[in-house]
């Protein structure tokens, strides 16, 4: 992508995903977007991951290099002459970097909200542990995986590259009026998973319409290893 918007890594991916009734997701889903589905389901994720080198119109700002983010959000497509666009759309984005969340709430119109956050990267020979954890109302929330040191590809078709692999962002801005603009990365590996852990108040945290989360067995859970990413300048569909 040339002079991209926002350079960065995402690194560490930790991605729980929940099948949900996508009555639910209609309030969020931008103009111009369709719901999208993996085998006629719908999925909500929680996504965890770590910041890198970011760089904003290639500019580093001190202190918001390396940083977290958790976020909920869900898969749309939007259909552009014989393209099919997928997309993800941000319910709810977690951060600790007020500069950050002024930049994606004033031009991207994203739903950042800024709350105390802090990771564990730790690994052995064989095996990695990774925690996201986030401060609210004076609970930490968190999620966390372990996992072996073998990453592989996604295969074809599975619920890990539907997940994984989308390549758009969209943002819902008034009954006719969306924002779009591209995410552009290598294709993802993903690490062999152990076991996982969630301790999150979805309600508080995410509003009653995912209260129910709490105590729904998630339908899968992963880690990416991530990569380089670019996001290209919003775009906006009327």
């Amino acid at each position: 992508m040339k002079n991209p918007f926002l350079h960065t890594e995402w690194r560490k991916l930790i991605m729980i995903n929940y099948e949900v009734n996508p009555a639910i997701l209609k309030p969020y889903l931008p103009f111009g977007t369709e719901l999208d589905s993996w085998n006629g389901k719908y999925y909500v994720s929680v996504v965890g991951f770590k910041f890198l080198d970011t760089k904003v119109m290639g500019i580093k700002f001190p202190f918001h290099i390396n940083f977290e983010q958790v976020n909920l959000r869900f898969y749309v497509k939007r259909k552009v002459k014989n393209e099919v666009r997928k997309g993800v759309v941000f319910i709810k984005e977690i951060i600790d970097k007020p500069i950050v969340k002024f930049v994606a709430k004033m031009l991207y119109k994203e739903n950042y909200v800024q709350q105390p956050m802090r990771h564990s990267w730790q690994e052995d020979e064989n095996h990695l542990n990774i925690k996201y954890e986030w401060k609210l109302k004076g609970k930490w929330n968190s999620i966390a995986v372990k996992t072996n040191k073998i990453l592989s590809d996604t295969l074809k078709n599975s619920q890990e590259r539907f997940i994984a692999e989308h390549y758009w962002g969209n943002i819902q801005i008034k009954k006719n009026k969306s924002y779009e603009f591209r995410v552009e990365h290598p294709a993802w590996k993903i690490y062999s998973l152990i076991d996982y852990s969630i301790d999150i108040d979805f309600e508080t945290v995410y509003g009653k319409a995912f209260s129910y989360l709490q105590h729904k067995k998630p339908s899968s859970v992963f880690l990416v290893e991530g990569s380089e990413v670019s996001l290209g300048d919003r775009k906006l569909i009327i």
